[in-house]
């Protein structure tokens, strides 16, 4: 496992998040997909959200429950990132749909979610058809794995992460009930 700076947290809405140095493994395919990117110094927040259903399954009720995921996902890294931003820090965010990076639009490198929590947080792993799937410790594959970067101090992003999660920080709603 990489150097945990901040064990596995909790926000109001259940989002599981911690915060990692780069791992040595990791460098080289984080340079990737944020080319041109310095990644020493480089931190690593992986989110895992849980489901209300087993995301391996296939149907309406399954992509509507990824799709919810997404959209709390999405809500928080663009607060954290817009503010860590503004205070002059890089950080950018993963599409879980996608792979690929919010912000930094260079790269067609895709970000592999659930690698990167094997390697960062020893979380198992399975195969279920071509898919490799990441095994919760309490959820198992109820579980919505998200990713975000920053290169700022560890201070600076964590509290971000809490200015975010202050309703209408930005504008964004995230505490609002859903």
């Amino acid at each position: 496992m990489s150097s945990v700076l901040v064990p596995v947290a909790t926000t109001a809405r259940g989002m599981e998040y911690s915060v990692h140095d780069c791992p040595r493994k990791h460098k080289e395919e984080v340079a990737a997909i944020f080319p041109g990117m310095d990644v020493q110094g480089m931190l690593i927040v992986p989110t895992c959200q849980n489901s209300e259903v087993d995301l391996v399954r296939v149907g309406e009720e399954i992509e509507n429950e990824k799709d919810r995921l997404l959209e709390v996902f999405m809500e928080w890294a663009k607060a954290v990132c817009e503010i860590l931003i503004a205070k002059g820090y890089w950080a950018d965010y993963i599409d879980p749909c996608s792979g690929l990076p919010m912000i930094t639009r260079e790269s067609r490198v895709v970000y592999g979610e659930v690698d990167a929590l094997q390697t960062l947080l020893g979380y198992k792993t399975q195969n279920a058809g071509c898919c490799k799937v990441v095994l919760h410790p309490k959820w198992g594959s109820s579980v919505y794995p998200s990713s975000m970067f920053a290169k700022a101090p560890l201070e600076e992003l964590l509290a971000a992460i809490k200015q975010a999660l202050v309703p209408h920080a930005l504008g964004v709603h995230w505490c609002a009930s859903s």
